[in-house]
């Protein structure tokens, strides 16, 4: 960093960090350090958000390597030299542990990237570290708190730590980049876990279309519903980290159907609302929230009509409101892909089953069993051969209801751009179609909690959402930035 220049590198862009680079005003090394210096400061110690899980020992020899190969002339693009955390879930070749929060994986370290690990390498960020998250992503037990993992303890949500719930599995991941503790990061969701944490925690997060990015390398709860997906604190680096991980993975079979993408930010700053027409299941989406939640709504809707949008008002609640939110699917889907996950990733640990990890936390139950662990248990005694008729006749209702009948029935019938509704209630159902959505800041209720809005679209139609959600947080403007 020049001595003649003082940078404040506190809820700095991707576009601001390549401007610094260039000019010579700032290094990858300092701005790994400035972050460190900052996990050191709040992370562990002063309000003790804990959402970093693990550094990587290498994280300034990485960085080093790339500001050599910018100083050569060789700049891979706008990832380049910028910092990502990872969430523990997701497999990284190096000294780091991916252990899920789980005790029974903590000696665990990963035979290889995964493939958007590879990805991210590729594209020149830096892995400083692995983000906490909820144990097992939050498919352990139901009594088990949004940020608690038995290896890392709680993830605390940064507007208000110890008060306010951080929410999902990508907990850590979401708080870390509200807390300025990285640039971006990588979270995963089967359900609601991307789109939660980052409302929760004031910043954009963004579910893909189940396909668009491999979950190869990451450790499963759902074949069908599984997604990882990036976080950050603006809708423009949140799409640029979204084109950087996203591609076709031989290893994952439902990226093969991917669709031919453009640049999702082609375009972005002359995105407009106008003539666009959104759905919104009103009733649905209002009935369990408060006055203040509520008119944090109201006034997300009227900036978008205010801003040429056209909002439609569904009829009555439907297709909706007969939408199950069950466990059914997942309970069978965890068991076979957790087994083969530990069968073919395990590397010098003695844990490869579903029930070894049950065994393990049983004779380990003070430390692992503070929350039980009556998911496990449940998913366990299922076939794990996904032949049962209870879990195939919930599949197929699940994309019945969820697309035939509920996101693509809405959209082609009122021709929308999206559907909106608030953060936290109903994630699910884009969740079960393997639809993508965007939640982004639209406010705060009377306890300092951030609210969210988020977009939802048909399958692969990332793009549309995207420049609807800048445009959104261009005129709504509620990324407020953490004071510590």
């Amino acid at each position: 960093m020049s001595q003649n220049i003082v940078l404040d590198l506190n809820e700095i862009t991707l576009e601001k960090v390549q401007h610094y680079f260039e000019n010579g005003d700032l290094t990858s090394v300092e701005l790994v350090m400035f972050y460190l210096d900052r996990i050191s400061n709040y992370d562990k110690q002063g309000p003790m958000i804990n959402s970093v899980l693990e550094i990587n020992p290498d994280v300034l020899f990485i960085a080093k390597s790339l500001d050599l190969e910018r100083q050569n002339g060789k700049v891979r693009g706008p990832l380049h030299g910028v910092p990502v955390i990872i969430k523990d879930n997701i497999d990284t070749a190096d000294q780091m542990h991916t252990s899920a929060g789980s005790l029974a994986l903590e000696d665990h370290y990963a035979k290889s990237d995964a493939f958007v690990v590879k990805k991210l390498r590729e594209a020149g960020a830096v892995i400083i570290g692995k983000a906490n998250m909820t144990e097992w992503a939050n498919f352990m037990a139901y009594e088990m708190p949004n940020g608690f993992s038995s290896r890392g303890g709680q993830v605390l949500n940064p507007y208000g730590p110890g008060v306010l719930d951080v929410s999902g599995s990508s907990s850590g991941s979401a708080a870390a980049v509200a807390s300025n503790f990285a640039a971006l990061s990588i979270g995963t969701e089967t359900s609601g876990s991307i789109l939660c944490p980052a409302g929760n925690n004031n910043i954009v997060g963004i579910k893909p279309t189940v396909g668009l990015v491999s979950r190869s390398g990451i450790i499963p709860i759902s074949v069908s519903q599984d997604t990882a997906g990036p976080m950050a604190r603006n809708v423009k680096d949140a799409a640029i980290l979204l084109e950087a991980i996203q591609g076709i993975d031989p290893l994952d079979a439902a990226t093969l159907s991917t669709r031919k993408y453009s640049s999702y930010i082609e375009g972005l700053e002359r995105a407009s609302l106008k003539g666009k027409r959104f759905g919104v299941a009103y009733e649905f989406c209002i009935k369990h929230l408060n006055q203040t939640q509520r008119s944090v709504f109201d006034e997300a809707l009227k900036l978008i009509e205010d801003e040429g949008g056209e909002i439609i008002y569904l009829e009555q609640i439907s297709p909706f409101e007969n939408i199950e939110s069950d466990y059914k699917v997942l309970l069978h889907e965890f068991k076979s892909g957790l087994n083969h996950y530990l069968r073919t990733v395990s590397s010098g640990i003695k844990i490869s089953s579903l029930q070894d990890v049950i065994d393990f936390n049983e004779q380990n139950s003070e430390r692992c069993l503070k929350y039980n662990q009556e998911l496990l248990l449940e998913s366990n005694r299922t076939d794990g051969t996904l032949t049962s008729p209870e879990y195939l006749s919930a599949r197929l209702n699940d994309l019945e209801m969820t697309r035939k009948k509920g996101i693509d029935l809405a959209m082609d019938r009122y021709n929308l751009t999206a559907l909106i509704s608030p953060n936290d209630v109903w994630y699910g159902i884009p969740a079960k179609a393997g639809y993508p959505s965007i939640s982004v800041p639209s406010g705060f209720d009377d306890d300092g909690m951030p609210l969210s809005v988020i977009f939802t679209g048909e399958a692969y139609s990332e793009k549309k959402l995207i420049h609807t959600a800048y445009v959104f947080e261009q005129i709504s403007n509620k990324r407020v930035p953490v004071v510590f």
